[in-house]
């Protein structure tokens, strides 16, 4: 329904400022105020089969009792309202339900500033600050923990059938178990669908990854629907390729390469960094993976005096370094690098920054999750060049990838 413009000129005409109609007693909040309490006694009217002051509401056993007075805490600030009550005590308010001390947009704005890595104490500040309303931790926390059902269900919904590229890593966070401050390890799953859209599959927890651990986790993937990856991109994990190679043998296991030049240069001295790193770029970029192997045996005939050990480990993983060779340069983009994890982790690593460490594995996970939620929103926009290179996974993957 449409506004009459006659009836927004009457309520403005007193008005001048902006404060006089968004501020603490603006008209806005006391609209808000009056469109309640009208509300509230039109569902009285209804609840009871008669209007205030009716006759047919003489000896029918119940009427109206008076009011009681609640406030309810929003986006302008604590707002007083006056409810209706009934006799027999049976009146169940909806638009202001029992119990309701604050909007349902008020839980959004906890949520939105706890996603973004306010502590519970700056949510506090910010609340009192910009609405005037104040809130106890509690209510805060409460409001926090109706996420993890969320959570769950998110953790177990059904998945697609194929991804064309799966990749994998891991962050660490700082949490409080069992009285000791332990570093948890939290895992990440990126899967890029059909149409290049990538999305996250899951978030699984470990102190320690292996190849049981690994395995719980492709197992799972298996159980909620999955059943082919054409291509996993990880950071070396340790026990991840056996573990794939059971639960989805015909998955091609490729290292992330920068993750390869970054442990390469961990150990390498400043001035040494520049003529080294042009060095490493005649391995991975070469164009067939004997040529690469030529180039690694250079590498290694240069640098071994100085650092012998970093040849020593490309050759160790040289098996799952070379297989994007095999592929075009559309999907070598692609699979080259696990940039789209690594840009996800940064963002969390933002988020949680302002945390020395959390409590619980819980509030770990809450934070976590709607972080996630939040990035999500930003994943609009397809792989660039997908199509090209879904064209040759459908080559090259002959009867995997579906053709519709």
């Amino acid at each position: 329904m449409t506004i009459k413009s006659e009836l927004l000129d009457e309520l403005l005409k007193d008005y001048k400022k902006p404060e006089d109609m968004l501020g603490e007693n603006g008209i806005l909040k006391q609209l808000t105020k009056a469109l309640l309490e009208r509300a509230l006694q039109g569902e009285m009217t209804h609840h009871l089969g008669y209007s205030k002051h009716a006759v047919e509401g003489k000896n029918t056993g119940n009427s109206r009792n008076g009011k009681s007075k609640k406030t309810l805490k929003g986006d302008h600030g604590p707002m007083p309202l006056e409810v209706p009550r009934d006799r027999s005590g049976t009146f169940e308010p909806q638009i202001v339900q029992k119990g309701q001390t604050r909007f349902d947009g008020f839980d959004d704005k906890i949520l939105s500033l706890y996603s973004r890595g306010m502590t519970v104490r700056e949510i506090q500040g910010h609340l009192q600050e910009i609405y005037g309303v104040e809130v106890s931790p509690d209510l805060i926390s409460n409001v926090t923990d109706a996420v993890l059902e969320e959570v769950r269900e998110w953790q177990n919904r059904p998945l697609d059938r194929l991804y064309p590229i799966l990749y994998l890593d891991a962050i660490r966070v700082k949490c409080r178990d069992g009285g000791h401050v332990q570093n948890k390890c939290v895992y990440l799953a990126i899967g890029v669908t059909m149409e290049g859209h990538k999305e996250v599959l899951g978030m699984w927890v470990s102190q320690n990854e292996g190849a049981k651990f690994w395995l719980s986790v492709v197992t799972e993937l298996k159980n909620r629907g999955v059943e082919d990856i054409l291509i996993a991109c990880v950071d070396g994990l340790k026990g991840f390729p056996e573990a794939i190679g059971t639960v989805f043998p015909n998955t091609q296991v490729q290292l992330c390469i920068v993750h390869m030049i970054r442990n390469s240069l961990a150990f390498v001295s400043y001035k040494d960094r520049k003529a080294l790193v042009r060095d490493l770029k005649t391995i991975y970029q070469a164009n067939t993976a004997t040529d690469a192997e030529a180039a690694l045996a250079v590498f290694e005939t240069t640098w071994k005096g100085q650092y012998p050990t970093i040849g020593k480990t490309w050759r160790e993983r040289w098996a799952n370094v070379i297989p994007f060779f095999g592929y075009p340069k559309d999907i070598r983009k692609a699979i080259y690098t696990t940039n789209a994890i690594e840009s996800l982790n940064m963002s969390l690593r933002k988020i949680i920054k302002n945390r020395s460490l959390f409590p619980n594995e819980d509030a770990m996970t809450k934070l976590l999750y709607l972080a996630l939620r939040n990035i999500k929103k930003k994943w609009t926009m397809p792989i660039r060049d997908w199509g090209p290179a879904l064209n040759q996974f459908a080559i090259i993957f002959e009867n995997r990838v579906p053709l519709n």
